[in-house]
């Protein structure tokens, strides 16, 4: 702050000085011998007057001081042009690059995304494949048992259809048996029934309707043939038994028919099964390549950007300290003009 009340005297005392210390008595000098107080431009009238009254000696001191500080005014404009297009340039080439790393970021940024939501759809796909595997091996497994347990079954049950095979045999032998004994027993009782003849007529048709249906499909139940006496009764039971056990084994041997058919599409299926199973497994290990070929990428792109911030910063440095550097150089030039 300047001080009130300056005198020249004051002004020519502190210049003396200087002068006797071999300084150029400068406004800033004058007013640092001051101690900091004073008007700049009250202490550069008194200089004036002062260099004005010692001739032109000082005149022409003065002129050399001016030339030399236009000198170094003009080298100063000129290093800030320079230092300022140096600043422009590496300004728009900051901004460029930073541009440039800032559309990348973006790129990288969005897609990470991408990768990341890949990633996780794959790792949900593959969660349910290892569901999906997990169920098909258990009903794999299922249907291994079952197989293994049919399997057993169907070699009992041809078992069994080896053994009422046997028995039909044994029961059509029987009806054949029991055929020609009740043919013989009308011929031995013809000539006694033929008083009846006209009663039972009705009877006997029927019967050997029966008879004719049972030989052509083998699969219908014998009806129970009508009493003609209590040999005849005791012969027809036989024959209607004999029939209905074949009949049965007839359905029997149907239903294990079907299920050698159930038990070879099952085994069908197991082998789609296992070649679904191995698809899947190839899957698997695709999408766990994929995954990992993402996160090795995302780790170098990762590294890239580290690598580019720290550029920009470095950069960001020697702006600041160029900055500074030329703010320092500006300072007695603004001092002067004041």
């Amino acid at each position: 702050m300047a001080r009130a009340g300056l005198y020249k005297s004051e002004v020519e005392k502190a210049r003396n000085s200087l002068l006797a210390q071999g300084r150029h008595p400068s406004v800033d000098a004058v007013r640092v011998a001051l101690g900091n107080t004073g008007s700049k431009t009250t202490i550069h009238k008194y200089l004036k007057e002062l260099e004005e009254e010692n001739g032109t000696n000082i005149n022409r001191k003065i002129a050399i001081s001016e030339a030399l500080q236009d000198l170094v005014t003009r080298l100063a404009s000129q290093l800030e042009t320079e230092a300022s297009n140096r600043i422009a340039e590496l300004e728009s080439r900051h901004s460029e690059s930073n541009h440039r790393h800032e559309a990348e970021i973006a790129a990288l940024a969005e897609k990470n995304v991408g990768t990341q939501e890949k990633l996780d759809l794959a790792i949900a796909s593959i969660k349910e494949e290892m569901q999906s595997h997990e169920q098909t091996k258990e009903a794999m497994q299922r249907e291994s048992i079952a197989r293994h347990t049919l399997a057993q079954q169907v070699a009992d049950l041809k078992e069994r259809l080896a053994e009422n095979e046997v028995h039909r045999q044994s029961l059509e032998e029987k009806h054949n048996h029991a055929r020609d004994a009740l043919e013989h027993y009308r011929s031995s009782i013809k000539e006694q029934r033929e008083q009846d003849i006209r009663r039972h007529d009705q009877e006997v048709q029927q019967l050997q309707a029966e008879l004719r249906q049972l030989k052509q499909s083998l699969v219908l139940k014998q009806q129970e043939v009508t009493q003609l006496n209590q040999d005849g009764v005791r012969l027809v039971a036989e024959l209607s038994q004999a029939q209905k056990s074949l009949y049965e084994e007839k359905n029997h041997h149907r239903r294990l028919d079907a299920e050698l058919e159930t038990q070879r599409a099952i085994a069908q299926r197991v082998i789609q099964l296992e070649a679904l199973l191995g698809k899947k497994n190839a899957q698997i290990a695709d999408a766990a390549d994929q995954s990992k070929e993402m996160s090795s990428r995302l780790n170098s792109l990762q590294l890239e950007l580290a690598a580019t911030r720290a550029k920009l910063d470095a950069q960001q440095v020697m702006m600041a300290e160029l900055k500074t550097y030329l703010d320092a150089r500006e300072m007695p030039s603004n001092d002067n003009i004041d």
